[in-house]
């Protein structure tokens, strides 16, 4: 099954939405689709710009053999555009010559729809340039933004846009799959906490990157609960940084760091959920016991603190050395 048919089969309540939305005629100008990574956001957002632009939609179902749903399908579609991040962020240039396209005369009768993936992204200028555009939207255009991250975007661009939340994959049928496919367990486990895309699982684990950094963020978790801080400040230096070189590769390291601590706190509360690391399910038992419930929800308000500095472009070195010494002592940085 493709990932597309794959999303639509699984977010059949956001389908049959966006085609009551198409049946009522009650097209918004600017929509968030926001869901976790793997969900189908992608291929939902072209779902419903298909339908919004198809020529022969049965059913409120775009028909998927016109002229209109070919082109989208190829990406030559002149009244549909998409953006992606330009290296790490989606920048002011890139929404300026979107809009400049989104309101220049001369393209195809009928609406105009833009998709920005990882809208989260968007630094500030570009995302203040979208927001004039989405406060005095010129002609028959829609946008549609994708994110895993809501609460990133701009409280001024979700008031001028519809939420349409998609429902989370299931997760449980994913680890199977990638079981059925010779994955462990264990990396069947992390690997669906990072993307509920089968296909895109199955691809990170086959990676000796992610093996690696897998395996770095436990001996990061032991060199936080066991070590000094000395010590742990040196496997920073000397194990952590040579592996995290790219910003991608470090937010994903912090994003497996809140895995293992979201462990912990769920096997001291008992919850019978599927952790993320199985296999650790003994050695997090223990660090469970030695930390209070405060002591852990420091260690993951930190977590989540220092992924979004990440963004802010700290330098990470010091970055990850001001998380391990906030995690071993129990004070925030502020």
């Amino acid at each position: 099954m493709s990932d597309t048919m794959h999303a639509l089969q699984s977010q059949q309540q956001i389908t049959k939405r966006l085609q009551a939305i198409h049946r009522r005629q009650r097209m918004g100008h600017a929509y968030i689709f926001d869901g976790s990574n793997g969900a189908g956001k992608e291929a939902i957002a072209f779902y419903f710009t298909k339908l919004l632009l198809c020529m022969n939609p049965v059913e409120h179902v775009p028909c998927e053999t016109c002229h209109s749903c070919k082109r989208i399908d190829s990406g030559n579609h002149p009244n549909v555009m998409l953006i992606r991040p330009d290296g790490q962020d989606i920048k002011k240039e890139q929404m300026s010559s979107l809009i400049m396209k989104m309101t220049k005369k001369g393209y195809e009768e009928g609406r105009k729809v833009y998709v920005i993936a990882n809208a989260e992204r968007m630094n500030t200028s570009a995302a203040n340039t979208l927001l004039k555009f989405l406060e005095e939207p010129e002609g028959n255009v829609t946008a549609i933004l994708l994110t895993d991250s809501y609460q990133s975007i701009l409280p001024t661009i979700q008031s001028r846009c519809q939420r349409i939340s998609l429902q989370p994959m299931n997760r449980q049928e994913s680890m199977e799959s990638l079981i059925a496919q010779g994955v462990t367990t264990s990396m069947a486990a992390t690997a669906t906490m990072l993307t509920a895309n089968v296909n895109a699982a199955y691809e990170m684990v086959q990676e000796d990157s992610f093996v690696q950094r897998r395996r770095l963020v436990l001996k990061l978790v032991e060199a936080i609960e066991q070590r000094s801080p000395g010590e742990a400040l040196l496997f920073i230096q000397t194990d952590w940084m040579p592996l995290m070189k790219e910003k991608s590769d470090c937010e994903q390291g912090i994003d497996l760091l809140l895995f293992a601590y979201r462990d912990i706190v769920a096997v001291k509360a008992g919850l019978q959920s599927t952790i993320a690391y199985p296999d650790q399910l003994e050695l997090f038992t223990r660090y469970s016991v030695k930390n209070a419930y405060s002591s852990l929800t420091v260690k993951i308000d930190a977590i989540l603190q220092a992924k979004k500095r990440l963004h802010q472009n700290m330098n990470r070195t010091l970055l990850l050395e001001q998380l391990v010494l906030t995690m071993q002592e129990g004070l925030l940085f502020v």
